[in-house]
């Protein structure tokens, strides 16, 4: 079943409040999304540890409802 990317902004939003989400269908398939965030959140951690913030905002979506995740984060300038 394919995930709106609606829904993959709304789930992460509600984990980072203050992110700035960008979501892009990468097969037209609601499957295969790349996901570019901006959060303050991610300040001072490693770029795996901001994923992880990211991958726990999806919950169990990630590998089932979500299919595959390009991901991109970084801090607000």
């Amino acid at each position: 079943m394919a995930m709106a990317a609606s829904d993959i902004e709304a789930l992460i939003k509600a984990a980072l409040p203050d992110a700035q989400v960008t979501i892009t269908d990468l097969a037209g398939d609601g499957d295969h999304y790349a996901a570019h965030v901006v959060s303050a959140a991610f300040q001072g951690k490693l770029r795996v540890a901001q994923h992880k913030l990211v991958y726990a905002a999806l919950g169990t979506r990630m590998g089932g409802e979500l299919h595959a995740l390009q991901l991109t984060t970084a801090v607000p300038n």
